[in-house]
């Protein structure tokens, strides 16, 4: 048998290598992570809704509970379903403009909000008198101090300019938990980059990867026995496709009711 020569085995190697590592970047290993970056701005109107407390913010469709106290804050807002996208545009963070109007505040060049909540169709008012939030509209509907920020609260709705921005978070990812050992309902909280999630999966110490289920607002599900396991997390992201791993979460001790943090673990 003919032997080939050094240099072309050394060539064929370092093709081997190239194609290995696109194989690997095309299946989300991440060697070079997706970084997000803001978007253009667009127009948009916004309202805004509770009282300068923002107590009635708190909760909303996200599932993200206490906004204060998961590090949320109060500079937040509910989606017209048009953003919303069935919950996975929670988490997504916007710089909002007040534009084209005499109760905007001039030296406020913008506020940066979060996706909390869902500003749901009313569809007995029209789009243009009250159903603000109707599709396809693009709304926000602000808290009251993150409204305030930008324009006189008196003015009710103004017209705005947003985009999409990254988020900036300090930490790691948490995960709040309920459910029970045989069906684990998670929501995931302080998503940093593009926010959102769009896959997750769940691995206990005695299972291989489990692929969650969207279950609404920034929450998956998983129906299998993961009491008594330490359990890790997969995640992709919504937006840049990234795919990050945070392992041992989860004591084996762990329990319902319980949010726990991935140290700094997160989304570019």
């Amino acid at each position: 048998m003919a032997s080939v020569p050094e240099s072309l085995s050394f060539s064929c190697l370092i093709l081997a290598v190239c194609i290995l590592t696109m194989a690997d970047k095309s299946n989300g290993a991440g060697y070079a992570p997706a970084v997000f970056k803001p978007t253009q701005w667009n127009k948009a109107f916004a309202t805004f809704y509770g009282d300068e407390s923002a107590s009635e913010t708190m909760g909303g469709a996200c599932g993200y509970g206490n906004l204060v106290q998961n590090g949320y804050g109060t500079d937040t807002a509910a989606l017209s379903s048009t953003l919303f996208q069935d919950g996975y545009a929670c988490g997504t963070c916007y710089q909002i403009m007040c534009y084209n109007s005499p109760h905007c505040f001039k030296t406020v060049p913008f506020t940066t909000l979060t996706a909390t909540n869902l500003c749901p169709p009313n569809y007995a008012k029209a789009s243009n008198a009250g159903g603000w939030c109707n599709p396809p509209r693009v709304h926000f509907d602000m808290s009251k101090p993150a409204f305030m920020k930008i324009a006189n609260w008196k003015a009710g709705i103004i017209p705005v300019m947003y985009r999409r921005v990254p988020c900036k978070r300090a930490g790691g990812l948490r995960f709040a938990f309920q459910g029970n050992s045989y069906w684990l309902l998670v929501y995931v909280m302080n998503v940093a980059g593009g926010g959102d999630i769009a896959n997750m999966w769940v691995k206990g110490s005695k299972t291989g990867w489990i692929q969650m289920s969207h279950n609404w607002g920034a929450s998956y599900q998983a129906f299998a026995n993961l009491g008594g396991q330490p359990l890790s997390f997969k995640l992709v992201s919504y937006t840049s496709k990234e795919t990050i791993i945070a392992y041992n979460v989860a004591p084996s001790n762990w329990r319902v009711g319980v949010t726990y943090k991935s140290l700094n673990v997160n989304f570019h």
